[in-house]
């Protein structure tokens, strides 16, 4: 059920994904920027080769199927070519981009809100009758943001959030990766707040389940 107030969880660990945080422009952005505008040959397709790999992780985080991410990001790519001349370079060009195919996935899901959504109960903790873990509970052997320095293991945590069910999955990637607000969450995918919470926590509880299977190095 999801009306009820969601109890304090740690968080999930990101995936290491995200681009580096926004610190103003970037000088470097100038030249490229300059080239758009001028209309240069092989201005976009520099622009695509730079930014399109973490602008499709972005989206494949939130739209699962391979197939739903390429479509998003020429979606995204489109809505950036458009909007250029809007782009003041108050923020850096990455993380304008990455807003946008963000938006871009999002967008796609209000189109889907009447799809099927997935269970979560299978990947979660399990209880007895009297209140108290049927199995063992690890805690972190180390900390999550050390073993994910490792490429292979940031590889298992993404692969882990993946089969969260999308319902579950899109309200983690939004708080846990993106950063938005719960209020935000619940406002991009018609829910109430306490419902975006409620996904939230039960999400984490999902993932860290996941990756104790999944990471040993990460035990006692």
């Amino acid at each position: 059920m999801e009306d009820a107030e969601a109890p304090p969880a740690p968080r999930a660990p990101d995936t290491a994904a995200l681009p580096p945080a926004d610190a103003g422009p970037d000088p470097g952005d100038a030249p490229l920027l300059a080239a758009l505008r001028a209309g240069e040959p092989g201005a976009f397709e520099t622009l695509v080769r730079l930014h399109g790999p973490r602008m499709r992780a972005a989206i494949a985080r939130l739209r699962g199927s391979p197939a739903d991410a390429d479509d998003i990001l020429q979606d995204a790519f489109l809505s950036a070519f458009r909007a250029l001349g809007r782009f003041e370079g108050r923020s850096r060009l990455s993380t304008w981009l990455h807003r946008i195919a963000v938006n871009a996935a999002l967008m796609r899901l209000r189109g889907h809100r009447d799809e099927p959504t997935g269970d979560i109960e299978a990947l979660l903790p399990h209880f007895s009758p009297y209140g108290a873990f049927t199995a063992a509970q690890r805690a972190w052997g180390q900390a999550p943001e050390d073993a994910l320095e490792r490429e292979e293991l940031r590889a298992q945590v993404r692969e882990a959030i993946a089969r969260l069910p999308e319902n579950y999955r899109i309200p983690l990637v939004l708080r846990d990766i993106e950063g938005l607000e719960q209020a935000e969450i619940a406002a991009n995918l018609g829910i109430s707040v306490n419902a975006a919470k409620i996904r939230v926590h039960r999400a984490r509880q999902a993932l860290k389940a996941l990756l104790e299977q999944a990471l040993p190095g990460l035990r006692p």
